[in-house]
């Protein structure tokens, strides 16, 4: 069967690639043509029709100014699918595009389904009614939203467990930059607005500990040139690329910038301090349409229902606030032991492996 697959940033291709995995092993024969990262690329065997590198555009403001580009990549993904006949499209996450890609699909007549649930019970409930038309199948992850679909009439969504377990596979990746200091495990995104936003303050925060091993999970598919210009040679601060499981399986701590990087962090058990800083007007405008039962923004949080980890945003992401809890995460022990049996609790919420398997036989289900 054809799929059409489409991921707009670095942890979609994760997920699609693992999701692309599993398919071929329930469809032996599959073809797939896609948008997505090199992890996509090495499961498909050829390239992405648009890479990620050039998809990841987040917040409201930056999402207006690249509205043009915006427009054009849904045109063309369009007039693709309508060449290619797929059997199915799939989004990948990416709620902004990929809803609008399956809205048209869905009225062109193709099979749709939706990996990865947008966060509806936080905002844009109002979604609810055009995915009820437009989606085969939404498959969501998150534990708690199982109650939110149940009670808000969504057939055709189905619990699957969370695709971070597949991807980290129970920490079996060895620890490969540990040395004579403890490595603190620098995670600052994975869009540029993101790293501009968050890597000064955590290299100036790296600058006073030289006690510790500071490293940064960087993305190649970002350009080091973003990472030099951000990072002083002077600097306490090394950069690896494209190895963060590696990274986080070798860390005492980590500083994150809050995303799936929190849950992976959660999942390597290493004691974290999580950080965000967006656009002043876009975060004035999440902040007036999201739900107020909304208490968190790290998925650590969201999933437990409870503060395990540190959450700085926006003004509370400062040099002091930061020092404060990076002691707290590294030299006080009881916060770290605690840490630790609240992640556990967390674990235990999530389904297990497997998420992977159970939506690539639920998408050819919706086919066949």
């Amino acid at each position: 069967m054809k799929y059409y697959v489409i991921a707009g940033e670095a942890s979609g291709d994760l997920h699609g690639a693992n999701l692309m995995r599993a398919l071929r092993e329930e469809d032996p024969a599959a073809e797939f043509r896609f948008w997505g990262g090199d992890g996509m690329a090495a499961v498909a065997g050829s390239a992405p029709v648009r890479h990620i590198r050039d998809l990841a555009i987040m917040g409201f403001v930056e999402v207006a100014v690249h509205l043009r580009t915006v427009l054009g990549n849904i045109a063309f993904c369009k007039k693709d699918i309508a060449a290619y006949r797929p059997d199915v499209v799939v989004g990948i996450d990416y709620p902004g595009f990929n809803l609008k890609i399956e809205s048209w699909a869905k009225e062109q007549g193709f099979r749709t389904a939706h990996y990865i649930s947008p966060n509806l019970w936080a905002w844009k409930k109002g979604r609810l009614k055009s995915m009820r038309r437009s989606l085969d199948l939404l498959c969501y992850i998150l534990p708690f939203e199982q109650r939110f679909f149940a009670e808000n009439n969504m057939p055709q969504a189905k619990y699957v467990g969370h695709p971070l377990l597949d991807a980290v596979k129970d920490n079996l990746f060895e620890p490969a930059f540990r040395g004579d200091r403890s490595v603190v495990a620098l995670l600052p995104g994975s869009r540029r607005q993101e790293l501009k936003r968050s890597l000064p303050l955590m290299v100036k925060l790296a600058n006073s500990h030289p006690e510790y091993r500071f490293i940064v999970a960087g993305m190649s598919l970002l350009g080091e040139k973003l990472y030099r210009n951000l990072i002083p040679e002077e600097s306490n601060v090394e950069v690896v690329y494209d190895q963060t499981y590696p990274l986080l399986a070798s860390a005492y701590a980590a500083v994150v910038c809050s995303g799936t990087a929190t849950l992976e962090t959660a999942l390597f058990n290493v004691p974290q301090v999580v950080c965000y800083r967006a656009n002043p007007l876009s975060i004035a405008i999440a902040k007036s349409i999201v739900s107020r039962r909304i208490r968190y923004i790290s998925l650590v949080n969201l999933i437990a229902d409870s503060t395990i980890v540190t959450e700085l945003i926006q003004e509370d992401f400062n040099p002091t606030r930061l020092e404060r809890e990076f002691q707290l995460v590294t030299s006080d022990e009881s916060n770290r032991i605690r840490m630790f049996t609240q992640y556990a609790h967390m674990r235990e919420l999530l389904s297990g492996s497997g998420a992977s398997k159970r939506t690539a036989q639920a998408i050819i289900d919706i086919i066949k």
